[in-house]
């Protein structure tokens, strides 16, 4: 007997059943899509500064240190405080930083001109010992950086003369300058960059940026303030003091951004509070661009999900917008690739073009059936991993698990304790018996190709060894010109997308609440790298 997909009510009865009731009246099925989101880039300027402005943190940093910080709490903290060789902007353009220009005389080679007249907090000025110093970081294996990623095609860093760094390569590579604007650019003073407890409470870091590290005390709070030398009168910072709270409890944050207590917070996944911070006398919440999106990442390398037509059976059976109605209450909007259009920051119309080629990310039932069929209409259990404690995860997951029992497929769901999901990532032992893994996942730059560099053969983060873009991805990382790199990018993205070798589900605006009596700062997702708070002020 053919099973048909269970509609959207019924999915809905599944989540209450569970715990997650929707909080949106939900659309019959067959009825059109929730129109487009308004997502913004900014937010209205501040009048004047504040002497105090507090900003709640979804959990306590672990460290400060920008080559072990590669996350929202702490490059939130970060990115008004280090700055980088170069800006991506809040509309997601790269332009110069501490670095005044970016050569590239040889595809190997490339020439930062470090820009004149900048100092550090304690008035030492910015030099290139300093700038070599903090990128050779990233090539010590004991400092375990985070963002290795890009720096694995480096030969060698120098300081060749008092404000130039040049940096050769083993083999050339569009990403390495683009991840030049982001946290992997980050930018110590030498003195620091040597101190083996840099980015820590009792150390913190000095930089350049608009505001100071003032101190840190654990459990409690993190306090930031204007740095009144700064070099840039363009972001120079407009209120005195920025108090960053750790109030990880949704709940109890929610409470105090309507009371008051707290005047700000950026979500990368909408609270369960959301509707109440909507509906708040208090302050507002901002819709941002963002690189961010939900995806499940495919694990098995043996099994049903080892089968591209079992994945692509199964992505074609889902209600994407079932998933952003129900579960990130109408703000995710349905994805048909992993990289969307805010990743198109060159070419844009050839990657328009192979988007609309693609798939749309509506149901195809019959299509599915057909490819369960040529898969065998295998029997053995696909086990997907949540984390434990996450609405989100667990909304999504029995989502799947219906639209697959639908389909003949078995679907079993593994809860993985909040303190261990993060080693799914990073320890294949932990990923063991494990076919897929939930993930809100992000690139760095406005390039699809940082996206799609996850599946290079041997890379840590292609969980599953999908093979098949290897080569070409190694060609797209040469090109150079813009036109010949969007040909071999659109090529791997047809490919990845029609083996579904991680499901692409929903991107993920960055949602920002702010109190009536603030405003200016950054909403989209370049916050995470750039001085975000320096508008901040009074509205």
């Amino acid at each position: 007997m053919i099973r048909r997909a269970l509609p959207l009510a019924v999915l809905a009865v599944v989540l209450t059943a569970c715990g997650g009731a929707p909080q949106q009246q939900q659309a019959a099925p067959g009825e059109a899509k929730p129109v487009a989101l308004d997502l913004r880039t900014s937010t209205p300027t501040a009048a004047q500064g504040l002497d105090k402005v507090t900003w709640n943190l979804p959990y306590e940093p672990q460290t400060l240190d920008p080559i072990r910080s590669f996350n929202y709490a702490e490059n939130t903290v970060l990115a008004n405080m280090c700055e980088s060789l170069l800006r991506l902007t809040p509309d997601f353009a790269i332009e110069p930083g501490l670095a005044e220009k970016a050569d590239n005389p040889t595809p190997t080679t490339w020439v930062y001109t470090i820009r004149k007249g900048v100092k550090f907090w304690d008035g030492k000025e910015l030099t290139a010992a300093d700038v070599a110093a903090s990128l050779k970081r990233h090539l010590d294996p004991a400092l375990g950086t985070w963002w290795g990623d890009y720096f694995h095609t480096v030969q060698k860093i120098e300081a060749t003369g008092p404000m130039r760094v040049t940096v050769t390569l083993k083999q050339p590579d569009v990403l390495f300058n683009q991840a030049m604007a982001t946290a992997a650019g980050a930018v110590v003073s030498a003195e620091y960059a040597a101190k083996k407890d840099l980015g820590s409470p009792s150390t913190g870091v000095m930089c350049t940026g608009p505001f100071t590290y003032q101190g840190w005390k654990p459990g409690d709070s993190l306090t930031l303030a204007r740095n009144d030398a700064y070099w840039d009168p363009k972001l120079a910072a407009k209120s005195k003091e920025l108090v960053f709270r750790f109030i990880a409890d949704e709940t109890t944050a929610v409470n105090a951004l309507r009371s008051g207590e707290v005047d700000g917070q950026y979500f990368y996944l909408p609270p369960a509070g959301l509707g109440q911070l909507r509906e708040s006398t208090t302050g507002s919440v901002t819709l941002g661009k963002s690189l961010t999106f939900w995806t499940l990442l495919s694990a098995a390398k043996s099994g049903p999900y080892a089968d591209p037509k079992v994945r692509r059976a199964l992505s074609l059976a889902l209600d994407r917008s079932a998933i952003s109605k129900v579960v990130f209450q109408g703000t995710a909007a349905p994805q048909r690739a992993l990289a969307g259009a805010e990743y198109w920051g060159y070419e844009r119309d050839t990657f328009q073009k192979a988007y609309d080629a693609l798939p749309q990310e509506t149901q195809d039932l019959a299509k599915a059936k057909q490819l369960l069929t040529e898969a065998g209409n295998p029997t053995e259990p696909i086990t997907i991993a949540i984390q434990g404690s996450a609405a989100t995860h667990e909304q999504t997951a029995n989502l799947i698990k219906a639209t697959g029992e639908a389909l003949g497929l078995k679907i079993e769901i593994k809860v993985v304790p909040v303190e261990q999901y993060g080693n799914l990532y990073s320890d294949p032992k932990a990923r063991e018996g494990i076919d897929a893994f939930f993930s809100t996942w992000y690139g760095n730059v406005p390039d699809p190709l940082d996206i799609y560099t996850v599946f290079l053969a041997g890379s840590r983060t292609n969980f599953n060894d999908y093979p098949a873009v290897d080569a070409d991805i190694k060609k797209a990382r040469a090109a150079y010109d813009p036109a010949a790199r969007a040909a071999l990018v659109t090529g791997i993205q047809t490919k990845v997308t029609q083996d579904v070798a991680w499901m692409p589900l929903n991107n993920l605006p960055v949602i920002l609440y702010m109190n009536k009596r603030v405003t200016g700062a950054v909403p989209s997702f370049p916050y995470l790298y750039y001085p975000w708070a320096a508008g901040l002020g009074a509205a």
